[in-house]
């Protein structure tokens, strides 16, 4: 469950995967996030940085107080073959649980810095909606993501950087999110290579980085 106080755009299948926890092995889908609060506006001040250092005044509008409900599971990311020996499906499965029980490993942010989300566990459908029973609310295009190199699936977008989207629909208060790979409508942004990880390259540690104490409540 992401409780942030604003937020500066919609739920996409990114907002909080690498935050809470992310690893080159597998790869998170969203499977679908659901509305709890009304979905309202507000409009605020700020001051951001212009290109020669200076300041600006402008104004931007967040969502505010959102709060959601997330589902979603891992697979293997295919475009890792050494990293194999990693694909240890408890593992991943119970650091993801303590991760998400510790509010994530860095912090959560939705769309920019001022956006600060908090993460616990929760039963996705559990508790009232705003939007229960509130029937179809479609929308037009929408950001839906990005394909890095590594998580290409299709043929046509490996070796790319693509940007996807897509109309989603609110049924019931709950988007049900489309696979990356099923999204159609996407724009390859640049060639991109696939970064190789492994001790020999000095920038995967697997279960090295939990010593001190921590491997043995992998199995909890």
């Amino acid at each position: 469950m992401i409780l942030p106080e604003t937020a500066s755009f919609s739920p996409t299948p990114t907002f909080a995967k690498e935050p809470i926890y992310f690893k080159p092995t597998i790869l998170w889908k969203v499977d679908a996030v659901r509305i709890m609060n009304p979905i309202r506006t507000e409009r605020k001040g700020m001051r951001p940085l212009k290109m020669n250092g200076e300041n600006d005044l402008a104004y931007y509008t967040y969502l505010r107080n959102v709060c959601y409900q997330v589902r979603a599971h891992f697979e293997w990311n295919e475009n890792h073959p050494e990293l194999a020996c990693d694909r240890n499906e408890n593992k991943h499965h119970n650091i993801a649980k303590r991760m998400v029980a510790r509010g994530g490993r860095r912090d959560i942010f939705l769309g920019t810095r001022e956006c600060q989300g908090y993460v616990k566990p929760c039963v996705f459908g559990e508790g009232e909606g705003y939007y229960d029973n509130s029937g179809e609310m479609p929308y037009s295009l929408m950001y839906h993501g990005i394909t890095y190199a590594d998580e290409a699936e299709l043929p046509e977008d490996k070796g790319k950087m693509t940007v996807r989207f897509w109309k989603p629909v609110i049924q019931d208060g709950v988007i049900q999110f489309l696979p990356p790979a099923e999204c159609t409508i996407k724009r390859h942004i640049k060639k991109m290579s696939v970064k190789k990880f492994g001790k020999e390259q000095g920038n995967f540690s697997g279960l090295e980085e939990f010593t001190g104490g921590e491997t043995d409540e992998l199995d909890e």
